[in-house]
C-alpha cells in the first residue's frame, strides 16, 4: 500500500517524508508509584508520504490528533511505534549516507542540528510563539546562529532578505521592533520568516491562519503558496477548515480520532467524498448564499473518548452507515476506491 499512496509515479526519487504505521499514545493516571493502565490514542496507525514541493492538508475536528502528527514529524515528541523516514539534503548518519532515507529514530546528536535546518514548524499562535523581550531581528536570526550560518553582518543581510520575501518592507523598520508592536498578520509573517530563513525542505504549518482576521489570512495563504512554488518546500498543512485546505493543498487527508479515514487528491476528495465523516465535514462548510438551505450533517452524538477506544471503526458510534459487521471487526484498512483515492470504511 505504501508505494501506491505516492503522489506521482516518480515520487520515490523525490519523496522527502514517508510515514508508516505512526502511533502515539499518552499514558493516563500514571504516578510515581503506579504504572499507567490506560492510554490516550492520539495518533493510531497513520501512513502517508510527501514529495518535494508537495502539500498535504491534514483535516479534522479538534482533538483528532492533527497537531500531534505535526509534532511527531518535527521530532518535538517521539512516536510510540511506527516509522518516519526522511530523505533530506545535508542529513547523513554515517559516511557516504547523505541524502539517503534516514529513520527518525536514528537522528540524534550531531545529525539533529542538520535535521532542524531541513524541517521546520510554523506554530498556530503568533502571539505565544515569540519571546516578547526579543526583537524581530533576534527572533529570526536565532536559527541562523544555532546553525552557524554566516557572520553577524551576513545574518543582518539574510534577515533583511527574508523579511522582504514575506512582505515586511522596508526591513529596516521591522528589524529592531518587538512583537507587541506588530499586528497579528505581521507577527505570523515573522513566524514564517523564522521558519524559512534556514532554507528548509519540509515545513509543518499548524493552522497558521486560524488566529488572523480574513484580510490577513488571505495574504498569508498567498504568501505560503508563492514560497512553496518558488522554493520547492513540502508542506504538511494542519487545519480544521476544508476551504483553506482546498486552497492550499494538493492532497487532503481526513483524520478522525487518531486515524486517517480518507485521503486523496484535493478536488477528487471534495467532489466525491466517500467516507461518511468527510461528507459530514463538507456539509458543515458555509455557503456564501443567504438563501441556500441544506440538510444538517447526518451524524449523531459527540466525539468518542480517545482513551483506550474499542478496536472497531472509530466512527462507529456516530456513523449513519454502521452495521454489525463494523461493530464486530477491527478498524477497516485503507482501500483504493478510486485512482489515488483511499478510504477506510467497510460500507463504501
Amino acid at each position: 500500500m505504501e508505494a501506491s499512496l505516492a503522489h506521482t509515479p516518480s515520487a520515490e526519487t523525490e519523496r522527502l517524508v514517508s510515514v508508516s504505521g505512526l502511533t502515539r499514545q499518552f499514558p493516563v493516571g500514571r504516578s510515581l508509584f503506579r504504572r499507567a493502565t490506560s492510554f490516550i490514542h492520539a495518533v493510531d496507525d497513520v501512513s502517508f508520504q510527501l514529495s518535494r514541493g508537495d502539500s498535504l492538508g491534514l483535516v479534522g475536528e479538534s482533538g483528532c490528533g492533527k497537531t500531534t502528527v505535526g509534532k511527531l514529524l518535527v521530532k518535538l515528541i517521539e512516536p510510540t511505534s511506527g516509522h518516519i523516514t526522511y530523505r533530506l539534503p545535508g542529513l547523513d548518519v554515517g559516511e557516504g549516507t547523505e541524502n539517503v532515507p534516514v529513520e527518525s529514530a536514528d537522528i540524534s546528536g550531531g545529525q539533529l542540528r542538520a535535521f532542524r535546518r531541513q524541517v521546520q514548524m510554523i506554530f498556530q499562535d503568533p502571539y505565544e510563539s515569540m519571546n516578547p523581550r526579543r526583537t524581530i531581528y533576534d527572533t529570526i536570526a536565532e536559527p541562523l546562529a544555532v546553525q552557524g550560518m554566516g557572520t553577524v553582518l551576513d545574518r543582518v543581510d539574510m534577515v533583511s532578505e527574508i523579511l522582504m520575501l514575506v512582505g515586511l518592507t522596508p526591513p529596516a523598520t521591522f528589524l529592531f521592533r518587538h512583537p507587541h508592536e506588530l499586528s497579528g498578520g505581521q507577527r505570523q509573517r515573522v513566524a514564517i520568516a523564522r521558519a524559512l530563513v534556514v532554507e528548509p525542505s519540509f515545513v509543518v504549518a499548524d493552522e497558521p491562519t486560524s488566529m488572523l482576521d480574513v484580510s490577513s489570512r488571505t495574504g498569508i495563504m498567498n504568501l505560503m503558496q508563492q514560497l512553496a512554488h518558488g522554493l520547492g518546500i513540502a508542506y504538511l498543512y494542519v487545519t480544521h477548515d476544508l476551504a483553506v485546505a482546498r486552497y492550499m493543498c494538493h492532497r487532503i487527508a481526513v483524520m478522525y480520532l487518531g486515524k486517517i479515514v480518507e485521503l486523496g487528491e484535493t478536488e477528487e476528495l471534495l467532489r466525491n467524498p466517500l467516507h461518511p465523516y468527510t461528507r459530514a465535514l463538507l456539509s458543515a462548510v458555509p455557503v456564501p448564499d443567504p438563501g441556500h438551505r441544506r440538510e444538517p450533517p447526518n451524524i449523531v452524538g459527540d466525539l468518542t473518548a480517545p482513551i483506550d477506544p474499542p478496536a472497531r471503526c472509530r466512527f462507529y458510534d456516530r456513523c449513519p452507515l454502521a452495521t454489525h459487521h463494523c461493530r464486530d471487526n477491527p478498524h477497516p484498512a485503507f482501500e483504493e476506491k478510486a485512482p489515488d483515492h483511499w478510504v477506510a470504511c467497510y460500507e463504501v
